[in-house]
C-alpha cells in the first residue's frame, strides 16, 4: 500500500509579492479536523473558493492570508483545491479515483 500523503508543494504560476519577498512555492499540509471549522467538507471537495479562503491560511507555509488566497491566479487556486480535496479522501477513494 502507498503511504498517505500529508504535504504537497505548490509552485505558483503567478508568484505572490510581499514587500521585497517573492513567494514562488507554498507548502500545503493535510488539515486536522479543528482546522476545518467554519466550512463544510463538501465545499472543500467542490473546491469552493470561500471554503479555500477559510482553510488555506491555516495549513500553508509560508502562511497565505485570506487576501492572498483571494488574489491567487485561478490556476494556482485550482492546484490548492486539488491538493486539499485529495487530503480529505480515504486511500481507497483516492485509488478508485485515480484508476477511473
Amino acid at each position: 500500500m502507498s503511504e498517505r500523503k500529508t504535504t504537497a508543494t505548490i509552485t505558483l504560476e503567478e508568484p505572490i509579492q510581499r514587500g521585497t519577498t517573492t513567494i514562488t512555492e507554498v507548502i500545503v499540509r493535510k488539515p486536522k479536523s479543528g482546522e476545518l471549522r467554519g466550512t463544510q467538507l463538501v465545499n472543500l471537495l467542490h473546491m469552493d473558493v470561500a471554503a479555500l479562503e477559510t482553510v488555506l491560511p491555516r495549513i500553508t507555509q509560508p502562511t497565505l492570508t485570506k487576501a492572498d488566497v483571494s488574489n491567487l491566479d485561478p490556476a494556482d487556486l485550482t492546484q490548492f483545491g486539488v491538493e486539499v480535496s485529495g487530503f480529505l479522501l480515504t486511500r481507497a477513494n483516492r485509488e478508485g479515483y485515480q484508476s477511473a
